[in-house]
């Protein structure tokens, strides 16, 4: 897998923010009430799911720059909910404000980082600071294409795909291996069940699947001792919330 340092992770999530922003920016009013690509979610929902995220992973940061640790959201899943339902009917005037001061808090913590900072616990998965960067990344990423608004996973870089087949191996069924054949990259692994499925495609579209977004360039393929098989169904997204081993 493609190695992430810290200055390549913040510079990235710093790109990631400016296309939320500047998708925010283009939304008439009618836009926010639209649907966006989430089922039941409109456009309003998926940028007050970012403004909530953004401040959480802030908060996150600037507990551990104190040494302490904090649950990801101030009143757990309960008060994220609450939180994206109540801003999700702002105006386009007020997303644009909301997404700016959100994610400028949370680019503010992690530009004050130093080499160590990175490693800091926070409680977001039991990890570290870096992984608090990662997930980030990962929702600025694939919410800006949730919108609706031309930025779909097509998009997606490779060092953000890679990282995707990394994170999201999780998502493999446990008799599975699939073994991931991206148009002229190398061929990844994930998973170790006794089945292997090759899922063929541009590299967009196989993270797109693995996201659990509809792939934009119509190019997978999915075979099983080089006959065509039908996509297999992917385990939950990896939960937040830790499990008793």
């Amino acid at each position: 897998m493609t190695h992430i340092s810290p200055d390549q992770l913040l510079a990235d999530i710093k790109d990631a923010a400016v296309a939320v922003g500047s998708l925010a920016a283009k939304l008439t009013e009618p836009d926010v009430t639209m649907p966006s690509e989430l089922p039941g979610w409109t456009r309003g929902h998926v940028l007050a799911h970012l403004v909530g995220i953004s401040n959480a992973m802030a908060r996150q940061l600037e507990y551990a720059q104190r040494g302490e640790t904090v649950e990801l959201y101030d009143g757990g899943f309960e008060g994220r909910t609450k939180a994206i339902e109540l801003a999700a009917g702002h105006s386009a005037a007020e997303h644009v404000s909301a997404i700016r001061e959100a994610t400028s808090r949370a680019l503010a913590a992690f530009d004050r980082l130093d080499d160590s900072g990175w490693q800091a616990p926070i409680a977001y998965r039991g990890g570290a600071v870096f992984d608090g960067g990662l997930a980030l990344w990962r929702e600025l990423v694939i919410h800006a294409s949730d919108l609706g608004m031309g930025r779909g996973p097509e998009t997606w870089s490779r060092r953000f795909c890679e990282h995707l087949f990394e994170f999201l191996a999780a998502r493999v069924p446990d008799e599975y291996r699939f073994v991931l054949q991206p148009l002229g990259l190398p061929a990844v692994s994930i998973g170790s069940g006794a089945k292997s499925i090759v899922i063929s495609g541009m590299l967009t579209d196989i993270a797109a699947w693995l996201a659990g977004r509809t792939p934009s360039l119509g190019s997978l393929r999915a075979s099983e001792a080089a006959d065509d098989v039908d996509l297999p169904e992917l385990l939950p997204w990896p939960s937040v919330i830790p499990t008793a081993s």
